[in-house]
């Protein structure tokens, strides 16, 4: 007996790595069930184990009494005495049971008791190894797949990798070895879950970790990471020491450190590059690989800059469906606007200043009428406007210029993108329609009176109809100078006092 309860505390110990203390208590809480279950309560059951924790017994403390009323704590004089020549009313004994007492449900009971022990006692103390865990890279071997989520036999338990927290490039078959990073651990009626994930930015961070020495004992340390995962990472880095490159560390010698990040994440395109307090300075490395000649801040309250690349470094710049750009926002904090120089050069660097002091007073309808290139709407699709310029359409009033047969014909841009371009610019856009008015040749009206003299050219088309644009033009009335009757600028003679009339304007 003691030598079979020896063998299941030491299994216990080391299949569910539980402690020998927990194990004594999950045996005395079982005894206690079967106690219970048979007497009713287990309120005078003692249970004691020998001194080395290889034999168990279980008691039951009575007291001695002239008139047993419970049996169950009490016991007869007569009897006691049998039991201890010396026992006395008031004494209490402690009577050994014997557990082959216990009927069948009793036993049951103490069964179902100590599985429900054993289970809690695993659930937390994994719990306690794994919540420490978090932030951490493990290792599993893909186990089976369910709509999508992979389950990860991670050794004591299972680990869950949902099908969002799985790189799109990466594919798994059963028993393949997977690294992934552990980022919550969760108690859940089916027991312990622990959810992992190779998509997460920190597991990139924890990947450098492993791989660079200097990242690891933060000689680099790593200011952000911003990433599609699949697709591209991007990462600043700085160094505590002047004699440290912190780029040339995290790539190494010949590119084995960064060649071992990429391999690990199937592929995908890693750039590192050196964080600088000066958002200039930090701007333009963002933007790598691509060449960027001049960044200049449009907005510092807003974080609005320009930046100012190549002809042949636009589309670097920017990248596949602007997927360059738009991790550089994210890892710089900015709103980055890419131009070439030749784009450049057409831009009215003060008319944007003047913008961006509209804006900051609240002029949104002065904002709104000064806008003029598609690449300037407010929201607009980083993607559509490169596309656009790819089509040589930069300007907003050349786009709405086009039929529907030309904006059909346009390459890279589809049907919806160009609807929603429609809805933005009639939402921040004013567009005003001039109407055509004649213009005269300088020279004199027709004779009548006293000679016209100086007739200027922009002077407003005579009252009636105007043939060419066929719209009523309403005549501009003046005082006459001797009078003061209304007079107009088709009239020769005054209507009233008859003075002759002509009419001289300078040019404005």
């Amino acid at each position: 007996m003691a030598t079979d309860m020896s063998e299941a505390i030491h299994q216990l110990i080391q299949d569910r790595g539980m402690s020998e203390e927990l194990v004594l208590r999950t045996i005395e809480d079982t005894l206690l069930a079967a106690y219970k279950r048979k007497f009713g309560n287990a309120d005078n059951a003692i249970v004691r184990f020998n001194d080395t924790n290889t034999g168990v017994s279980i008691y039951a403390q009575k007291k001695v009494v002239d008139g047993v009323y419970d049996p169950v704590s009490e016991i007869d004089l007569e009897e006691a005495r049998t039991l201890n020549p010396e026992a006395d009313i008031d004494d209490e004994l402690l009577i050994e049971v014997d557990p082959k007492d216990f009927d069948r449900i009793s036993v049951q009971s103490a069964k179902q008791t100590a599985k429900q022990s054993i289970r809690e006692i695993t659930k937390d103390s994994l719990y306690s190894e794994y919540i420490d865990k978090v932030g951490e890279i493990i290792i599993g071997y893909y186990q089976r797949e369910r709509n999508g989520t992979i389950y990860v036999d991670l050794g004591k338990l299972e680990g869950i990798l949902p099908k969002k927290l799985q790189s799109p490039r990466e594919v798994y078959h059963v028993n393949d070895r997977i690294k992934a990073l552990i980022t919550e651990v969760n108690k859940t009626p089916a027991g312990l879950q622990v959810v992992l994930s190779r998509t997460h930015t920190d597991f990139v961070r924890a990947i450098f970790e492993l791989e660079v020495p200097e990242v690891y004992d933060k000689t680099v340390e790593i200011h952000k990471i911003v990433r599609e995962a699949g697709y591209r990472t991007k990462l600043a880095v700085y160094s505590n020491r002047d004699d440290v490159d912190p780029v040339g560390a995290c790539v190494g010698l010949k590119g084995v450190r960064i060649q071992a990040v990429i391999r690990e994440l199937e592929g995908e395109k890693i750039d590192i590059l050196k964080y600088d307090p000066d958002p200039r300075r930090f701007i333009k490395n963002a933007l790598s690989p691509a060449e960027v000649r001049e960044v200049i801040l449009l907005d510092e309250s807003k974080h609005q800059a320009l930046a100012v690349v190549g002809d042949t470094q636009l589309s670097l710049a920017i990248g596949k469906q602007g997927l360059n750009v738009r991790l550089a926002n994210r890892l710089v904090d900015w709103n980055i606007d890419v131009k070439t120089d030749a784009q450049f050069g057409e831009m009215d660097i003060a008319s944007e200043s003047r913008r961006a002091v509209s804006e900051l007073f609240g002029d949104a309808e002065g904002y709104g009428e000064e806008l003029s290139r598609i690449s300037e709407l407010p929201g607009v699709d980083a993607q559509v406007a490169a596309a656009l310029l790819e089509n040589d359409i930069d300007f907003i009033e050349d786009f709405l210029a086009l039929s529907e047969e030309e904006t059909a014909a346009l390459k890279g841009i589809t049907a919806e993108q160009v609807s929603a371009l429609r809805l933005l610019i009639e939402e921040f856009v004013e567009v005003v329609e001039e109407e055509a008015g004649e213009e005269y040749e300088e020279g004199a009206p027709e004779e009548a009176g006293e000679e016209a003299e100086g007739f200027a050219e922009t002077s407003p088309a005579p009252a009636g109809e105007d043939e060419e644009a066929g719209l009523a033009v309403e005549a501009e009335e003046y005082d006459c100078p001797e009078c003061g009757a209304k007079i107009t600028v088709d009239m020769t003679n005054c209507p009233n006092c008859g003075i002759g009339l002509s009419f001289e304007f300078e040019d404005e």
